[in-house]
């Protein structure tokens, strides 16, 4: 599996992450429009897009929008690696932050491990179901 940065080749396929991944996914006109800006990676595996994460950066801030991986790729170290690359190409950056469903442990697990920690929480922040999102952060210098 390689990490790499998005590019345009990557969009349909990252489309088919959100559109197995989340109730409202992003278009691929969405996605294309992140491309070169922020910090967007694709986890690609034999030509597959396995997963991907997004990070849109304004001035000295990060904000992950989303971390996905298919579900037949899950449970295979992929989200890590997307995480630890996004936080080596984000080291410039002050903080790293992100919104997570308050449900969602083996997610809240996985940031944790990362060095997010819990900061505050965003009540009724998700729709189908609504839901609180947990706000988390990760400060970087």
């Amino acid at each position: 599996m390689k990490i790499v940065a998005m590019e345009e080749c990557h969009i349909m396929g990252i489309s088919e992450v959100e559109r197995q991944c989340f109730r409202e996914p992003w278009s691929p006109d969405a996605l294309r429009e992140e491309l070169g800006r922020g910090i967007f990676l694709a986890a690609v595996e034999g030509g597959t897009v396995a997963g991907y994460a997004g990070c849109q950066t304004v001035l000295d801030e990060g904000y992950i929008t989303n971390v996905a991986v298919l579900p037949a790729f899950r449970r295979q170290g992929i989200a890590g690696a997307l995480i630890a690359e996004l936080l080596r190409c984000a080291e410039g950056l002050s903080f790293v932050t992100l919104e997570v469903r308050a449900s969602n442990a083996a997610a809240i697990a996985l940031y944790e491990k990362y060095g997010f920690e819990p900061v505050g929480t965003r009540r009724g922040f998700y729709r189908q179901p609504v839901e609180d999102a947990l706000l988390m952060t990760r400060r970087l210098r």
